[in-house]
Formats: C-alpha cells, structure tokens, sequence
C-alpha cells in the first residue's frame, strides 16, 4: 500500500484536512469506543498535525504533538489514531516513529509525554515509553500517563 506522509501546524492544514482529521478521531474514539467526549478542545490550534494517507488520497492514521507547556511540561504526542481498514499493517507503529523522530528534531532531547488508554500499554512500551505510576480514568476509560526520555 502507498501511504504518504506530512506534518504540519495547524495553520497550514486545509478545512478538508481538518475535517478528515476530526472525522477519523470521532470516528474511533467516539463512536467505535462508545465514549462521549468533547474532541474540540482548543489544543489542535497549538499542535502539530502528523498525517498518514492512503494512495485513494484518505486520511488512514494521524496524530497530533504538542508543545511544551500545552498538555505537559514537556512535549507531548496525542490522539493517536488508526482507521480500522488499516489496523495490524504496522501503520500505527509507523506513525510513532514518525512523531517521535518530529518530536526530536523540533524540541530536541526533551522528554516525550502521552496520556495513553491502558489496554495500548504495551504498545507505547515498544516505542520505549515508561509508565509514570499515574493512572486515572479519562472520559471513563482507564489511562496511564507514560514519559519516554530521549
């Protein structure tokens, strides 16, 4: 499968690029994982928006980084999401190591933070992120906040 790969602010995403984006999250964590939330949390405007798309042109994985200072002191990767069509290719991984090597080149050695659903533990761990101890439930589903030092 072709995929492409960008990463822009947000100023630079197109209307279209942002609805995919929103519609993909919504998607998965809304109405796939039966949670409620409000996804509009104002944090997109301060974020970095990496985009996988599919080579129909379909936004299949994307995610977004924050600054420090925005979610955590450090920087922070969210909203990491994969469309079911693409799930078990490697993809998702392939997006973490996107984030991460973005994460480097623009805020250098920092610490990286997630906010990750507990049952994706593992696979934050394969990306070399340690659980911090802190967990807590997030819109109803168990979290655990997880630092990887670079």
């Amino acid at each position: 499968m072709h995929l492409e790969w960008q990463i822009k602010p947000y100023q630079d995403l197109s209307i279209n690029e942002f609805h995919d984006i929103i519609a993909l999250r919504i998607d998965v964590f809304v109405v796939e994982q039966n949670c409620p939330y409000s996804e509009l949390d104002g944090k997109d405007k301060k974020a970095y928006h990496v985009l996988c798309r599919s080579g129909k042109g379909k936004i299949v994985a994307t995610a977004r980084i924050l600054p420090p200072g925005v979610s955590y002191p450090s920087v922070s990767i969210g909203r990491v999401v994969t469309d079911q069509s693409v799930r078990g290719t490697g993809i998702g991984h392939e997006l973490m190591r996107k984030c991460m090597e973005y994460c480097k080149i623009e805020f250098g050695d920092d610490n990286i933070t997630v906010s990750a659903q507990k049952h994706l533990e593992n696979y934050y761990k394969n990306h070399g992120f340690i659980s911090t101890g802190k967990e807590y439930l997030e819109d109803g589903i168990p979290h655990v906040e997880m630092l990887c030092s670079s």
